[in-house]
């Protein structure tokens, strides 16, 4: 087995060892991953924090031993909290990254860095402060950045910078968690799932005070929440059908 950090600022993580395949994830700065197939030019990973599987270039990651991986691993997680801010490489070069890169595995790769960053578990009503943070961001199937960013993406990097794992997407997030029976049993920072015709969930966002909800479509915005489901104000129609509301904390 080998094994691999991010030392790039945002890395698409693909379906099919191409660029050209469809991006389902990214890999931030700083994220640890094992390399469970190598090949010429790709490499399929698994990343440590959800599992996450996906092929990368190798040309965007760096190989670390097993022993370097071990002992990353038992650092605790830092995030960066400002939405832009800059890594300073070995070289004295600048490395632009985002909200949510993990920071702390920058003296390993020997950069510096100077900027604001969290490592603590928050309680629960810290959520809808960080979920503001990404508001207008535009949605970006696979993305996890507040330059692009998709559904699932965006409830697990807010859960994340809050110091709880949630899986990477809606469906998995839907496995997690308990089920409320009711919209008026809920409380800000509950996840609420949406279905498609065929029954399967495919939308997620996070449920505010007084029955609204921010979530990731067309961009990061702010929605009513009914028995039905989210109520677009501007296409003054429901856009996603209610499934279930899951309490994770």
């Amino acid at each position: 087995m080998k094994y691999g950090i991010c030392n790039l600022s945002v890395v698409p993580l693909r379906v099919e060892a191409a660029d050209t395949s469809e991006l389902v994830s990214q890999v931030l700065y700083g994220e640890l991953f094992k390399v469970v197939e190598q090949r010429k030019k790709w490499s399929r990973i698994r990343l440590v924090f959800d599992g996450y599987e996906g092929w990368v270039d190798n040309k965007q990651f760096l190989l670390v031993s097993e022993e370097e991986f071990i002992e990353l691993k038992k650092t605790k997680p830092t995030y960066a909290t400002d939405l832009v801010d800059i890594i300073t490489t070995e070289n004295n070069q600048l490395l632009s990254i985002f909200l949510g890169c993990q920071v702390n595995n920058r003296t390993f790769l020997k950069h510096g860095f100077e900027g604001k960053s969290i490592s603590k578990k928050l309680p629960k009503e810290k959520l809808i402060d960080t979920a503001v943070l990404y508001l207008n961001s535009p949605y970006l199937w696979g993305g996890k950045t507040p330059f692009g960013i998709d559904c699932s993406g965006f409830t697990q990097m807010v859960y994340k910078l809050n110091g709880y794992k949630l899986l990477r997407d809606a469906s998995q997030q839907a496995t997690q968690g308990e089920a409320l029976s009711f919209i008026e049993e809920s409380e800000p920072g509950d996840l609420a799932f949406f279905d498609n015709a065929e029954g399967l969930i495919t939308h997620v966002g996070i449920i505010m005070e007084d029955n609204h909800i921010i979530h990731a479509h067309g961009k990061v915005r702010i929605d009513r929440l009914d028995h039905t489901g989210i109520f677009n104000y501007e296409a003054r129609r429901h856009t996603h059908k209610l499934r279930v509301i899951k309490r994770i904390i």
